[in-house]
């Protein structure tokens, strides 16, 4: 009951808090705040019992709970995350009132979503909550309603549509081989499924790029440097510590489950890992933006992660029980730890933003100096993310690293790969104390600059000052960064988390394990010294340097679909050889459904355009309407203002739909012809 409790009790709070604060906006706070409380309860009550509960008569097998080590303390990790989050917001917001109902609404429903994904007990469950949270959270990068959300949230909208169309193609493949997507049958019906392994290897990839796109690995990474600094500072802390998290779950789940004995897929792994990874840290280095360089940041974090769920997969197939071992609590440890750290630091950029409303760092430069507390909290976040000894990052990327090590030994076909692999993963890691130090440096260390004149002292920038909300919510976020960066602490949780006994004879503070930390933070100080300072910081101004042509979005994803499928949906059956007949058939049913996309588009647009001007009634110009008096009046006056970027957007969602079913049917014609 606690599990359903868990997942379901935050859709009812939305709909609640909603409703009353339509009509007392310090309900709505208040509620938001209680709902998260009951759930920091609630995760900690299933934690503490463990069990496994399934909800009937929804699809096929019903959806399907479990509790385990590593969704337990995820389940936790998120609720503390809301948590801290929801108090945030209540200074965040403070002068604002645009929007706020909506945002609370789809503030709590993604919680419940996530903790769905989180405590799924097989793949039908963690892809319907995952396609939830992916329209849900959507409405936290358009809040604004600026040019930039709104082109942020198409980017994310394209992302999420496609990703998800490609993950349930992959579930469809998978559970067409193996005949369940329960993840503890998986195993068994994978290995009794060997002669479909070409389809298996086929349902795994369309698995990783499904969820891949949620994490913002790369190809599938244009979502995530635009909805961060798009997105409100409480959201960005979820979007980057949690929401990556919920991609990263179904690939691991995918990968220990389902994709056993599948060499192709765990090398495939570890190559975008390493992409992402390392082309994540390079953009957040020559970032000008806060938020940006935090949500590039993200991405190469994720990146590590993909490389331990990588060596995992590889170690495990090889048959090397203590290199998996490693290789897999360093990864669930990563994962905590990034969600811990990024809390701290995007907490902390709130607090710049209500300050400076600017996210420049030139605009910011200095404008942390004097403040202990801020001081303090970003900088136990920047040396965890740079895996300095005793804060978190250090212990889990040490683990990833040795992970590889073992991959270098046990691995004698993958050496060469996996010794340049390691020297891709400590450069990373010198990438990442170097933007770190940059932007420390920027906020506390250096000096607004002066325009030439005599400054009185009351006109000079002054220190940012914290809140109650948000010096309680940095000064308890900072304390998980603090605790996962010690070894009994880690070992502990790495124990909870995987079940794997050799986690506890990890020496952390090895010479060997310290050798490579301080190579990477090295590395770092060179970057910093030798490049920043010297390229991208010019008359005391930040630039940025990275070239608009290499933005994917705009080289590659936009012409693709506005420019080659509209017209060369000839290129899916190419490989169709000389079946004319079914060839013949395709091309039909592809302008079928090319039709379709067009008028589900402009028919969309035109009942959403008639439910405006009826139901909710919407004016288009004249005398201004008298402000509705009642609780209906008002829920339905602040409905129509919040559906109304929703219901405009809603037409492309179609649109990505259809040109998904496209690229389905495709493939199955493809698939067909190879028969």
């Amino acid at each position: 009951m606690e599990i359903i409790a868990l997942v379901f009790a935050p859709f009812a709070g939305g709909l609640l808090g909603y409703a009353a604060g339509a009509y007392r906006e310090n309900w709505r706070k208040a509620l938001a705040v209680l709902v998260c409380a009951a759930e920091m309860a609630l995760s900690l009550l299933v934690a503490a019992n463990g069990g496994r509960v399934s909800v009937p008569a929804v699809f096929a097998g019903g959806l399907m709970f479990t509790t385990d080590g590593f969704r337990a303390a995820y389940a936790v990790i998120t609720a503390f995350m809301w948590l801290m989050a929801s108090v945030f917001s209540l200074d965040y917001f403070k002068e604002e009132r645009r929007n706020l109902n909506r945002y609370c609404l789809f503030w709590l429903m993604t919680l419940g979503a996530t903790e769905g994904v989180m405590l799924s007990g097989d793949l039908m469950t963690a892809f319907v909550f995952f396609e939830i949270l992916s329209f849900t959270s959507f409405t936290w990068v358009i809040h604004e309603e600026t040019a930039a959300a709104r082109e942020a949230g198409y980017t994310y909208l394209f992302i999420a549509v496609g990703g998800g169309l490609v993950l349930f193609m992959g579930l469809a493949l998978l559970y067409q081989s193996a005949g369940t997507l329960v993840f503890s049958e998986l195993p068994a019906a994978v290995t009794a499924a060997s002669e479909e392994k070409g389809r298996l290897l086929a349902a795994g990839i369309c698995i990783l790029f499904g969820f891949g796109a949620k994490a913002g690995m790369f190809p599938l990474h244009i979502w995530l440097p635009k909805a961060h600094p798009a997105a409100p500072s409480p959201a960005s802390a979820l979007l980057s510590g949690v929401l990556t998290k919920v991609g990263i779950y179904g690939i691991l789940m995918t990968t220990l489950y389902a994709m056993a004995g599948q060499a192709f897929y765990g090398r495939l792994v570890l190559a975008l890992g390493l992409v992402t990874m390392l082309l994540g840290a390079v953009l957040a280095l020559f970032s000008v933006n806060l938020k940006r360089t935090l949500a590039c940041s993200s991405m190469s974090q994720i990146g590590f992660i993909l490389t331990g769920i990588a060596m995992a997969a590889l170690l495990r197939d090889a048959g090397e029980a203590e290199g998996y071992s490693v290789a897999l609590s360093g990864t669930v440890l990563h994962m905590a730890s990034h969600s811990a750290i990024k809390l701290v630091l995007f907490t902390a950029a709130g607090v710049f933003v209500m300050s400076g409303h600017t996210l420049s760092l030139t605009g910011l430069k200095g404008k942390g100096r004097g403040n202990v507390l801020l001081m303090g909290a970003f900088l136990i976040g920047a040396l965890g993310i740079s895996g300095v000894p005793f804060f978190s990052g250090y212990i889990s990327k040490t683990l990833l690293h040795e992970g590889i090590l073992e991959g270098i030994h046990a691995l004698g076909h993958l050496a060469g790969g996996l010794r340049a692999a390691e020297w891709v993963f400590l450069f990373s890691g010198g990438l990442t104390a170097a933007y770190m130090l940059k932007i420390f440096i920027c906020l506390f260390v250096e000096r607004a600059e002066e325009d030439g004149k005599e400054e009185k002292r009351e006109d000079r920038p002054k220190a940012v000052r914290l809140k109650t909300a948000s010096a309680l919510v940095l000064s308890l976020s900072a304390v998980p960064v603090v605790l996962l960066g010690q070894p009994v602490f880690a070992r502990a949780l790495g124990f909870y988390m995987t079940g794997e006994e050799g986690i506890l004879a990890f020496r952390a503070f090895s010479l060997e394990n310290l050798k490579g930390s301080f190579i990477s933070l090295g590395i770092g100080a060179v970057i910093y010294f030798a490049f920043v300072r010297r390229f991208l910081i010019r008359d005391g101004k930040y630039v940025d340097l990275w070239p608009k042509a290499l933005d994917m979005e705009a080289l590659i994803y936009r012409p693709l679909f506005t420019r080659l499928l509209p017209g060369g949906a000839h290129l899916l059956l190419a490989p169709f050889g000389e079946n004319r007949v079914l060839a013949a058939a395709g091309r039909k049913a592809l302008l079928l459904l090319h039709i379709a996309a067009k008028a589900m588009a402009d028919g969309t647009d035109a009942l959403l355009l008639l439910l405006r001007r009826t139901i909710f009634r919407q004016k288009t110009g004249g005398a201004k309407e008298k402000r509705p008096a009642g609780i209906w009046q008002v829920v339905r006056r602040g409905t129509d203002d919040a559906l109304k970027p929703l219901m405009e957007t809603f037409s492309f969602a179609m649109l990505m739909t259809c040109l998904g079913m496209l690229a389905i049917l495709g493939s199955l014609v493809i698939l067909s012809a190879g028969r």
